[in-house]
């Protein structure tokens, strides 16, 4: 049974984050539901869907699947009755700083809160964060959608030391001069939504996810921090889903002929910074070819200087259309990018199966010829089953191999960054990664999830080698270094919202030079909220 749009709670975007997910892809992978998640985030309205159809087969369930199910129904199932409440229990018995349930209208708030140390290796932080985040629902049938979320984060300790670059967490913005013993950072999501019979229009800032990835996705990823954007989804058929997004991007680079001195004397330099405009326009189309078959097919495109109306058109072909608006000339052309996803589920029982392609050049008239060949693709191939010898133990693996040259263009505002933070793969281009993972629950809300991965990293390069050399610069060329590390974390969300984390990471480097370095993080804390 598949689920569509409704408006019968509240429609709003569910944090990418959130523990709900993972339960929601291990049920798809059992097939028990369809679960559409290969677009994230995902509606708040979809989420309850396929958790009342759950509900209906709860007696194919294990006892800690049922108390789980119940547990998110808790948090996702609109209260029937109107009231007005203030740090107390609502309807479902989910506490709430604030709720306010009418006919016609909807709203939400609660704290955000955390404490979290890291310690290891040369490094001992503290992060404090606090923030709020409200949402709700407004008309008659709960079509529109707002949510707010904003959470300000304070490190103090050994900075220097920055563990989070070469990881999958996402990036920040500074505020203020960075400093070796103290930062301040700030996050903020929003969004508006409105939902018609079979589709739903989003303005907002946040990321889009794309595709299936277990540490990171080759295609859209949340590692750069979050972008304005609009966005359509539009489900026509029970089989077939087309998503559309227009963003706004930070090329973090100076417009020299816009920028300029304001003569106010306020300041020193009296300075007026503008910033290369940046813009990211992408279109997909998913199709389940049969039961547990998909099959997602997607364009998108960075392009700068001035926003192009051209790129607002959803069903638009973009790589065509800019090869006219540029007059075939790469120099005033965008960099353009195909992809392709591929994900069976409970073909094989309990197992997920996946497979991305990113392309973002490729001369296909000299694919196989080594010394004309462009093939600056990425792709990853992965899976995972669970219920392995006991009850709620998945494990699963994945490769991912992203070629030279892949996210870079001749115009550094059109590289696929934003705020200097890759769209894609946090790792950039010329690289390869081997992950083996298990995730196990044994009891509801407790969750463990363990991971080995060995990356190897090549160079940058040049633009000179990406669009004049030939033969292309073979795969790894200008080795960097040969990385590997285990991971392990333990999380238990002791009641709706509030998380307690607590991880370990081993890292060992083996870089060209032959020196090995060694770089231990444990990280212990405690959330209100997800951060």
């Amino acid at each position: 049974m598949a689920f569509t749009f409704q408006a019968i709670t509240q429609n709003v975007w569910e944090n990418n984050d959130s523990e709900v997910h993972p339960f929601l892809y291990r049920m798809a992978q059992k097939g028990f539901i369809e679960y559409n998640d290969l677009i994230k985030p995902i509606n708040r309205v979809n989420v309850l869907n396929v958790l009342n159809i759950l509900k209906l087969k709860d007696s194919t369930l294990s006892i800690v699947e049922k108390k789980e199910l119940n547990f998110y129904l808790q948090e996702y199932t609109r209260p029937s009755k109107e009231q007005i409440s203030l740090f107390k229990k609502d309807q479902n018995k989910r506490w709430r700083a604030g709720a306010i349930v009418a006919n016609d209208f909807e709203f939400y708030i609660d704290p955000l809160l955390g404490i979290n140390n890291f310690s290891g290796t040369n490094k001992n932080i503290r992060q404090l964060s606090n923030g709020f985040e409200l949402w709700g629902t407004a008309g008659k049938n709960k079509n529109l959608g707002y949510q707010v979320y904003y959470r300000d984060y304070t490190e103090t300790g050994t900075l220097n030391n920055n563990f989070r670059e070469e990881s999958a967490t996402p990036g920040n913005i500074l505020i203020g001069a960075k400093s070796d013993n103290k930062i301040n950072y700030t996050d903020i999501r929003a969004n508006i939504n409105y939902s018609f019979r079979k589709g739903n229009i989003s303005l907002g800032k946040d990321n889009l996810i794309w595709g299936y990835g277990e540490n990171s996705n080759i295609v859209l990823s949340n590692k750069a921090p979050s972008y304005p954007y609009i966005r359509l989804d539009y489900k026509p058929l029970k089989w077939l889903n087309f998503n559309y997004t227009h963003a706004w991007l930070n090329s973090n680079i100076a417009d020299s002929s816009l920028s300029y001195f304001t003569n106010t004397g306020r300041i020193g330099n009296d300075f007026r910074l503008v910033f290369v405009q940046k813009y990211l326009a992408t279109h997909s189309i998913e199709i389940e070819a049969m039961k547990g078959l998909n099959i997602a097919i997607g364009e998108s495109i960075v392009y700068s200087d001035k926003m192009d109306p051209g790129f607002l058109i959803p069903i638009s072909l973009f790589k065509f259309y800019d090869n006219n608006r540029s007059n075939y000339l790469i120099e005033a052309g965008s960099n353009g990018q195909y992809f392709l996803s591929l994900s069976s589920r409970n073909q094989i029982k309990n197992t997920h199966l996946y497979s991305t392609l990113f392309i973002d050049e490729i001369k296909v008239s000299s694919m196989f010829n080594k010394t004309e060949g462009r093939n600056q693709l990425g792709y990853n191939l992965g899976g995972s089953i669970t219920d392995v010898f006991i009850p709620y133990l998945s494990i699963g693996a994945e490769y991912t191999r992203v070629n030279p040259f892949v996210y870079s263009n001749l115009i550094p505002a059109q590289n696929y960054t934003s705020y200097n933070y890759s769209l894609g793969d946090w790792m950039g281009n010329n690289f390869d990664r081997a992950i083996i993972f298990a995730k196990y629950t044994p009891i509801a809300k407790l969750k463990f999830v363990t991971r080995y991965q060995k990356i190897r990293k090549g160079g940058l390069g040049s633009i000179y080698e990406q669009y004049a050399v030939q033969p292309q610069p073979s795969f790894l060329f200008d080795y960097i270094k040969n990385r590997s590390d285990i991971f392990f974390q333990a999380r238990y969300e002791y009641i709706n919202n509030i998380y307690l984390t607590s991880s370990i990471t081993l890292m060992r480097t083996k870089l060209a030079n032959g020196n090995v370095l060694k770089d231990n993080t444990y990280q212990l804390g405690i959330s209100v909220g997800l951060p």
